[in-house]
């Protein structure tokens, strides 16, 4: 009887401690691919945030030093310029002054640069052919999600078209005295569509704090036939943030590619 009680006893042991291997077998199977995921999430936010400009830019600002170090001092006349005349853009050496001082609101030292004309962008770019540039007029620079704008150039039909999650609309009144309506948006995604060529995502961004992408210029910087983009993509008010795209520099099978941006901070 004893024998009996005793094997008994020794087979629900092996059992449980085999139910009990099972269990933490499960278990870390769950972690593990729940640490796969993170993983990949976080290799797609490393990988946004390792952009890397194939050249400088600047836009017409004030610049913080930080560490004695100021992105305006890379600036010199060897720099290509992006202005605009009337309705017209052109490409022409860089021709500015740069003017020192200091920001009460964050305590830094600034470097401020003041062009002589009105300049778009300042481009680290000196292969650039200076001259005109053609360039389509931009009737709407804002593009919300279930909007497209589309546009004619070299004989090719481009489509710019937005989604998103639009959370609130409001009446605001612009810089030149006239209204508009102005959406707070989420999850933004501008898609450009070249042709017959497949639509390609442009760029993204999570979210805005009264802020949206703008299209600031389109036209053929870069001397390819092809359109370029500039546009402003500031995430918050207290930024103002430029992204350059180029036709010339695009790779698989993509119409353009970003090849460089600037963002300015300027809160307190």
């Amino acid at each position: 009887m004893k024998k009996s009680v005793f094997g008994f006893l020794l087979i629900s042991i092996l059992f449980s401690c085999k139910d009990t291997k099972e269990a933490k077998s499960i278990k870390n199977a769950v972690i593990a691919k729940d640490s796969v995921i993170t993983t990949d999430e976080s290799k797609i936010t490393t990988s946004e945030e390792e952009f890397k400009n194939e050249f400088d830019i600047l836009i017409p600002q004030n610049y913080r030093t930080y560490d004695n170090q100021n992105p305006v001092t890379a600036l010199n006349n060897k720099w290509i310029e992006l202005y605009q005349e009337n309705d017209e853009y052109f490409l022409g050496k860089t021709n500015f002054k740069i003017e020192k001082g200091y920001s009460e609101c964050s305590g830094d030292s600034l470097l401020s640069i003041l062009p002589k004309k009105k300049v778009l962008l300042l481009m680290d770019y000196p292969e650039l052919k200076t001259g005109k540039v053609k360039s389509i007029k931009i009737e709407e620079d804002k593009i919300w999600p279930k909007e497209k704008l589309s546009f004619t150039f070299g004989n090719l039909n481009y489509t710019l078209r937005g989604e998103g999650k639009v959370l609130s609309e409001e009446k605001v009144s612009t810089d030149d005295d006239k209204i508009e309506i102005f959406k707070k948006v989420e999850d933004y995604k501008l898609y450009l569509t070249v042709g017959n060529n497949p639509e390609k995502l442009l760029l993204t961004e999570m979210s805005f704090n009264d802020t949206f992408v703008e299209l600031l210029f389109a036209g053929d910087i870069d001397g390819d036939g092809k359109l370029d983009f500039v546009f402003g993509a500031n995430r918050n008010y207290e930024e103002e943030r430029v992204i350059l795209f180029l036709s010339s520099k695009a790779e698989n099978g993509d119409s353009v590619k970003k090849v460089s941006e600037i963002a300015v901070q300027f809160d307190c």
